[in-house]
């Protein structure tokens, strides 16, 4: 199934895109997105499907958007 992937801020940098599309088993998980992106797990992030925060353990369906924004601070 196809899904949507936005990353926002240094993860830009850091895995080479901003946004693609990608394939991935049906049954995915967050967590296991992240594997599949190599962003580590234990890194504050926020993550949001279709506009909305999500848990790493949800299942992404076909068609998500999938943003995933590390965690700012400062003013």
């Amino acid at each position: 199934m196809k899904i949507t992937v936005k990353l926002i801020g240094p993860f830009v940098q850091l895995f080479g895109f901003g946004e693609k599309e990608m394939e991935v088993a049906p049954a995915t998980t967050i967590d296991g997105l992240l594997g599949l992106i190599a962003i580590d797990k234990a890194r504050p992030k926020i993550i949001t499907r279709n506009g909305l925060a999500v848990g790493t353990d949800e299942t992404v369906e076909n068609g998500d958007r999938i943003v995933i924004s590390p965690i700012y601070s400062g003013g």
